[in-house]
């Protein structure tokens, strides 16, 4: 019977200490000044800021965020109506119960944080920027108007220097001491590479430091730790690696998205992110050949079962999308398709010989290809002695009559629109039954189409504008010539 009573007594304590337990998030906030009927409490992710919560003031300033579930950490904003000030606070894993006290007239230098040690270091450090800013400033001020003083600039240079050497050991030591803490990750995350000196001329040395930059860009920013994309610094700091420090084209960036999503892998919701990013990014990318970026990315990711959380019938749309895609990118060659002339004979594209090929696509009734067409025709008869030729598709195809039969009317604009618009300097084709399936072939959706082709029929460009043409043919020819040459 003892044995009983006590286990009562054990089971009936446990639901005290449960509920006596802090779960979920509470942030008490008290703003003198703030005068307004609603506060918000919002987020970063990736590059933008999102709402989690509304609080309603109090006639004093006071109010408060809470929730029965945990916020994910990072960095979040307590936004002010009416003009959208705002107070930036970090939130952890561990401590989601605190209070800020702050002046609206002074929201950063006045905040005070009671309960959170991570925030009081992070205010304690914007204040110990703050206050050497405009010692900085001015010093850089003087820097500027003493020009022609070389002794004047010197000592400014130097006292410059000390300022950020002090600064630079306070966020050393404030990383070291509390390497964990978010505001630790912050600075860390801003913190300037530091590259060692290269020898050699003045170029070699900025290339060798441009190289060790592009390798070591990373080094302050962990991209697996799922805290830093609720950060306003994760984005900026992808976005450059791949836009400024990467080559501009398919292949290397290819290399460099592969690269941040195999360093993201670990933080799921990082990885999602930039996934996503990445992949919507390329699909509207407007320059010729970064179509092969999104292939890659489909291909590798979204067919292999990397993208669980996609739509299935998203992800169906995503990798027909890809596979149609793939045939087309620069470097493959192009799809062979039957054709025919005017008089009815066959002709395979990889059978049409010339050292440059202009696959054309257009249609009669198209207001682009008609507007297109004097620049086609007049690019064909200044080129035509260059080894480059336009093979010509014209995309109508036979039609039904009210009786079901099939009628070539469609087709036959083809051969009056050629002789009008004096385009017989093309090779002219059709195919109007549609055998070939050449616009699913080549994706082609709207015409006029554009690609061009080596001897062996490689695609070297495409989608081009044919104004854009000559210059394009130009270069290749070019490039040729060097290849020869050398």
């Amino acid at each position: 019977m003892k044995q009983f009573l006590t286990l009562v007594t054990l089971l009936l304590a446990v639901p005290a200490i449960v509920f006596s337990q802090k779960v979920g998030y509470q942030i008490k906030v008290k703003i003198d000044g703030f005068d307004q009927k609603e506060a918000y409490l919002g987020y970063y992710f990736g590059d933008k800021q999102y709402l989690k919560d509304t609080a309603y003031v109090e006639a004093d300033g006071k109010f408060y965020f809470e929730g029965n579930e945990k916020l994910a950490a990072g960095m979040y904003l307590i936004v002010l109506p009416p003009d959208n000030q705002f107070v930036q606070l970090l939130v952890d894993d561990d401590n989601q119960w605190f209070s800020v006290e702050t002046k609206l007239s002074d929201l950063a230098g006045s905040i005070k944080v009671t309960g959170s040690e991570d925030n009081k270091r992070f205010y304690d450090y914007l204040k110990f920027i703050s206050d050497r800013r405009p010692k900085a400033d001015d010093l850089r001020k003087q820097l500027e108007e003493a020009k022609g003083d070389e002794k004047k600039k010197a000592k400014l240079e130097e006292k410059i220097k000390v300022l950020d050497e002090e600064v630079m050991g306070y966020q050393k030591d404030l990383v070291a001491k509390y390497p964990k803490s978010m505001t630790a990750r912050v600075i860390k995350a801003n913190m300037p590479l530091d590259p060692p000196k290269f020898e050699g001329e003045e170029k070699e040395r900025d290339l060798k430091a441009f190289y060790w930059m592009r390798e070591h860009w990373f080094d302050n920013l962990d991209l697996s730790d799922p805290k830093m994309v609720r950060t306003p610094f994760l984005f900026p700091k992808v976005n450059h690696y791949v836009e400024k420090m990467t080559v501009q084209h398919p292949d290397s960036i290819i290399i460099s998205v592969d690269k941040v999503l195999k360093k993201m892998q670990p933080a799921e919701e990082n990885f999602k992110f930039y996934l996503i990013h990445f992949l919507n990014e390329y699909a509207k990318a407007n320059i010729v050949g970064m179509d092969a970026v999104y292939v890659h990315i489909a291909q590798k990711y979204y067919k292999t079962g990397l993208a669980p959380w996609t739509d299935e019938d998203q992800l169906k749309k995503i990798i027909e999308n890809a596979d149609r895609l793939d045939p087309l990118l620069i470097g493959k060659v192009a799809p062979n398709i039957e054709m025919q002339t005017q008089k009815g004979d066959k002709i395979w594209l990889h059978d049409f010989k010339s050292p440059l090929t202009v696959l054309f696509f257009w249609d009669p009734d198209c207001g682009h290809c008609k507007k297109a067409m004097p620049e086609m025709v007049k690019f064909a008869k200044d080129y035509k002695d260059k080894g480059v030729a336009v093979f010509s598709i014209c995309t109508s195809l036979a039609t039904r009559d009210d009786e079901g039969n099939l009628s070539l009317k469609e087709v036959d604009k083809c051969w009056s629109a050629i002789e009008e618009r004096d385009m017989n300097v093309f090779f002219n084709t059709v195919d109007p039954y549609h055998r070939s399936r050449y616009k699913a072939v080549y994706d082609i959706k709207t015409t006029p189409q554009i690609y061009v082709l080596d001897a062996d029929k490689t695609i070297l460009s495409k989608r081009l504008g044919a104004d854009q043409l000559p210059e394009v043919i130009d270069h290749i020819l070019q490039a040729k010539k060097d290849k020869a040459g050398g």
